[in-house]
C-alpha cells in the first residue's frame, strides 16, 4: 500500500468515507474499486494518475465531486508542492 493516510469516517451497510491526506509525493498504492465512488476534493490540487496504461495527471477544484464506475484500477499520486487531501464516498 501507499504512504497516503486513510481516515475512515463512515462504514455502514450503505456507504464507505474515507478522507485521503498526501504529502508531496505520497501514493495510496495500486488498488481497484469494487464499487462505484465519489471523490470530493478538499483543496484545490493536482493529482496523478498511474494506470495500467500510463500516467495523466487531474486538476481537482475544492468542493466540486467527481463520479466514477466500479472497476477502476490506478494508483493515485500528490502532485502538488504541498499536502493535498480528498474525500472518497464509495457506495455500496
Amino acid at each position: 500500500m501507499g504512504a497516503a493516510k486513510a481516515t475512515v469516517f463512515i462504514d455502514n451497510e450503505r456507504v464507505v468515507v474515507t478522507e485521503y491526506r498526501f504529502a508531496v509525493g505520497e501514493n495510496t498504492g495500486w488498488h481497484r474499486h469494487a464499487r462505484d465512488y465519489v471523490v470530493v476534493p478538499l483543496m484545490d490540487g493536482r493529482v496523478k494518475l498511474v494506470t495500467k496504461a500510463g500516467e495523466s495527471f487531474a486538476e481537482m477544484k475544492k468542493g466540486v465531486p467527481y463520479f466514477r464506475t466500479e472497476g477502476v484500477e490506478h494508483d493515485v499520486v500528490n502532485a502538488n508542492d504541498g499536502e493535498y487531501a480528498f474525500i472518497e464516498i464509495e457506495l455500496k
